[in-house]
Formats: C-alpha cells, sequence, structure tokens
C-alpha cells in the first residue's frame, strides 16, 4: 500500500526518505532515521521493525543481521516490508511472500526503493531512476522528483492520500521533516510544504544545536539578514508565498 524511497546524499552524507501511500498520515508510520543510518518499514507495517531497527543500526549493527533477526522473530513477516542503509552504507530489504501485490525492492549504491501494492514494478524501477539521473540537484529535490517519477508510473494502485519527506544532517534529529497525512494530491501538497519550508525553516536549520556544538548558532543576525534576502528575491521574481500563515 506504500511505496518509498531510502537514500544516502553522497555530498552531505545526510539521510533522507520519502514515502507515498492510499494509508492516512503514512508519515507517522513508515520512517526511521538516525544520524548514520536509516530504515522504513511498511506493508502491514510492524512500527517495531523501524524503532528497534533505527536504534541498532545507530549502534553499527549489520543491516543484514538485523533484518534476518526480525523475520526470524515476527510471526508475520509474510506480511511485512522494510528497506534500510546501514553504518556501512550496505542496503538490505526484505518483501514478505504475502505482500500484496505488486510488491518489490530495487536498489543502487546509496539508494533503496520498495513498495507494496503497487501498479507494477515501473513505480519502483522509475523512481530509483529519477533518483539517480538527477544527482546533479539538491538532496530533498532528488527524492521529490524520484517519487513523482513513481506517481507517475502508477504509485499504490489504490489512489493517494498521504506522503512525507525526512532528512537528517547528521544528527539524530531532522532538518526537515514533511507530512502530509490526508490529501487529494499528497506529492504536490508535499512540494507546496518544501517551498514553505525555503522560506524561513531551511535558514533557521542552519543554526540548529548539535552534539559537537550544544549552543548551535545564538546570534540570529546572519540568518535574518538570509531570510530579508530571500524574501526580497521572491518578491524581486514576482513569486507569491506558498505559505497558509497569517502575515507578519
Amino acid at each position: 500500500m506504500t511505496y518509498s524511497i531510502v537514500a544516502r546524499d553522497p555530498i552531505s552524507g545526510a539521510f533522507g526518505i520519502a514515502v507515498a501511500s492510499r494509508f492516512f498520515a503514512v508519515g507517522s508510520l513508515v520512517p526511521y532515521i538516525r544520524h548514520n543510518s536509516a530504515i522504513a518499514s511498511q506493508a502491514f507495517v510492524n512500527p517495531m521493525w523501524g524503532v528497534e531497527g533505527a536504534e541498532r543500526l545507530r549502534k553499527g549493527e549489520c543491516g543484514a543481521l538485523v533484518m534476518a533477526d526480525f523475520i526470524e522473530r515476527d510471526a508475520g513477516q509474510a506480511n511485512r516490508q522494510a528497506h534500510l542503509i546501514d553504518t556501512n552504507g550496505k542496503c538490505v530489504a526484505h518483501t514478505g511472500a504475502l505482500c500484496i501485490d505488486w510488491a518489490g525492492h530495487v536498489a543502487a549504491d546509496g539508494v533503496s526503493v520498495a513498495g507494496n501494492m503497487l501498479a507494477g514494478p515501473d513505480v519502483v524501477d522509475d523512481t530509483l531512476a529519477a533518483y539517480l539521473d538527477n544527482s546533479q540537484l539538491d538532496f530533498a529535490e532528488r527524492l521529490l522528483i524520484a517519487m513523482q517519477a513513481g506517481e507517475v508510473a502508477g504509485g499504490d494502485k489504490r489512489g493517494k492520500q498521504a506522503a512525507a519527506l525526512r532528512i537528517h544532517h547528521a544528527q539524530d534529529y531532522p532538518v526537515l521533516d514533511l507530512r502530509v497525512d490526508d490529501h487529494a494530491d499528497p506529492l504536490s501538497e508535499l512540494r507546496r510544504l518544501y517551498a514553505v519550508a525555503h522560506e524561513r525553516l531551511i535558514h533557521f536549520a542552519q543554526a540548529f544545536a548539535t552534539v559537537e556544538n550544544f549552543s548551535g548558532t545564538t546570534d540570529r543576525t546572519e540568518l535574518d539578514q538570509s531570510i530579508a534576502k530571500r524574501e526580497a528575491s521572491r518578491r524581486r521574481h514576482g513569486e507569491e508565498s506558498q505559505s497558509f500563515a497569517t502575515p507578519l
């Protein structure tokens, strides 16, 4: 009932997961990311694969061994689908034998795509191809373009409802965590939210505290200047704000 992409940006080292489904609030259940690894749990979802898997991967366990352990322990494994990238950059995936057709997974260096209850194999194939063909783009943009390619190929065969995009930059919290829980065109709405994020959030994310710098950036002068510059550029080009927020 879902397709998703799990990837590691070779330039920044960031980990990201994007997902779409004809299932309400899919972004609350599928993506789990830490600073050094990522896992997506889907199909007849078992959230513990994500919760436990994320922590075990963060600590450096081999992804193949973690997946094998879940398959052995979970009596419902035939209904589960999951895929991951571990701390060694290895992609591992499981598509249970009872996942509803079409179901399957594909991978390349640093990226994995998996889906179930899809229109056909072109959904995962085209998602992966679009990601690989756009290496010159920003990481988040690549993920969005990849997901749109999967949608054009048929996506979830039941239709559309929800989508999400989550990205971590070397920390256990996300710098970008966007969710569309219930929408007629969730990927388009996700892109609108991505545009809104660039109005202020993306700028402030540069100042967030890190494990290495507990205080982060405490002087917001440069942040305010960056936001003002972006706002001036938007108005100069006649671009309307994509936000529904009350005007300042």
